[in-house]
């Protein structure tokens, strides 16, 4: 049998307006049972997130500054929802309560965590669903880190005695009960842990795009949207800074093999982006998308025979992860190593890691190239396309971008080219408009 686990996002339940549209789009299959819920969003450009305000609430008591005026706009948010959906809900009690232990140092996370809990509530009074307590059935291991199997075995259980259910998202529980928050976007991750516990056919990620498009709008015009995209695929745009899903949700529904598929709660006509583990499905554009990120800085090394010596890239990377700083890219040669770094990160740690490397491997010369961009151009259909790579490079040069960095990973999946952070989108818009036809 069918079942489909559903997240809406913020915006999706920003006010009542959108509590309607939301309860349609679940009403109209019965195999949409389980749904996760945001906090509210901002209701126009000018407004103000429901999570930010509470966020706000922690800052002025950490001060020791009065909270009323604050919350009551809190109040008046949910108040108003529950107004113009025209339910039997009072909230009185359930709001002293918070507020009582926001003064009494209930702590950040659990302060933030109260915008999903209070919007869930009134969308499973409106729905006529059951509402669990996310903190009931979603749990955190001593050390912070999330305690995957406990939570999997508890929800699925609730689950299988319950036919529909509101569950707020963001947050879950500590062994000694208090409240943990996931990462902002956290609702995401509680959807994907949903859809694992129940087994569930599809989660559908309700949100205000109608899925992911082949390359960032803000420097693409009317970029064209992907229809499916494989986890691989989405990994490695996603972290060169494709950010419709967050990066953490895709776990627990890629272990269980369960597509995921990006919907716009304003527009339920559109079928959005599917993400499946695997498919037959060959893009007829050859790259599936394009996705990119300035900021970064080069390290070259240059020593005759470094590539037989010994642990030589080791003792590099060593000294930069001994300075705190993560490598993006490895590229190298027989007698070149190059290492890609974060220019924020290296901007403090520039000499020690020059002085480091200098003294682990004695190079005949070392620099530092700034003002670097990575492209990643992503597909998996590239590994069955001659001339991929070619097409990529003829392009960049057509549009007079000199190329300073090519790295192509092992699986074929992509490849990142390195260009001047001034050439970024002259360089996105020549291979976005060689391949999408």
């Amino acid at each position: 049998m069918s079942l489909k686990v559903l997240k809406f996002g913020g915006s999706s339940l920003a006010d009542a307006e959108h509590f309607r549209q939301v309860a349609e789009i679940i009403k109209s299959e019965p195999e949409r049972r389980y749904v996760v819920a945001s906090a509210p969003g901002k209701r126009t450009s000018g407004d103000t997130k429901v999570t930010d305000m509470l966020y706000e609430c922690y800052e002025l008591l950490f001060n020791d500054e009065d909270i009323t005026d604050i919350f009551e706009q809190i109040k008046s948010r949910y108040n108003d929802i529950i107004a113009g959906l025209g339910i039997d809900l009072d909230l009185s009690e359930i709001y002293e309560k918070i507020k009582r232990s926001f003064v009494h140092n209930a702590g950040r996370d659990y302060i933030a965590s109260r915008g999903e809990y209070l919007n869930a509530m009134i969308l499973a009074k409106y729905l006529g669903f059951d509402f669990v307590d996310a903190k009931k059935v979603i749990f955190f291991k001593d050390d912070g880190s999330f305690d995957s199997e406990k939570t999997n075995e508890v929800l699925r259980d609730y689950l299988s005695k319950h036919e529909y259910v509101v569950i707020p998202g963001f947050y879950g529980s500590m062994p000694n009960g208090t409240i943990k928050t996931f990462s902002r976007g956290g609702s995401d991750i509680t959807g994907s842990i949903v859809a694992r516990a129940a087994s569930a056919t599809l989660y559908e990620n309700w949100t205000d795009v109608s899925g992911f498009l082949m390359a960032d709008p803000r420097c693409i015009h009317n970029p064209k949207p992907i229809e499916i995209i494989t986890y691989r695929e989405l990994r490695e745009l996603s972290y060169m800074g494709a950010t419709v899903l967050h990066e953490d949700a895709i776990f627990p529904v890629r272990y269980s093999k369960i597509p995921i598929n990006i919907r716009n709660t304003n527009r339920p006509e559109d079928k959005g982006t599917f993400i499946v583990p695997e498919t037959d499905n060959i893009s007829e554009d050859t790259i599936t998308g394009i996705a990119g990120k300035t900021g970064f800085a080069t390290i070259t090394i240059e020593k005759d025979m470094m590539n037989s010596e010994l642990g030589f890239g080791r003792r590099v990377l060593q000294v930069i992860e001994e300075n705190g700083v993560s490598f993006e890219h490895f590229p190298s040669g027989i007698d070149t190593m190059s290492v890609v770094v974060s220019s924020k990160e290296l901007a403090n740690k520039r000499a020690d890691i020059m002085s480091g490397i200098c003294k682990v491997v004695n190079p005949e010369n070392i620099s530092v190239e700034e003002n670097l961009a990575l492209i990643a151009i992503v597909g998996r259909s590239m590994v069955k396309t001659k001339g991929t790579a070619a097409r990529i490079f003829t392009a960049l040069a057509n549009a007079g971008v000199n190329i300073r960095m090519i790295d192509q990973g092992s699986c074929e999946l992509n490849i990142i080219v390195g260009v001047d952070s001034n050439d970024y989108i002259t360089a996105l818009q020549a291979i976005y408009d060689e391949f999408v036809k």
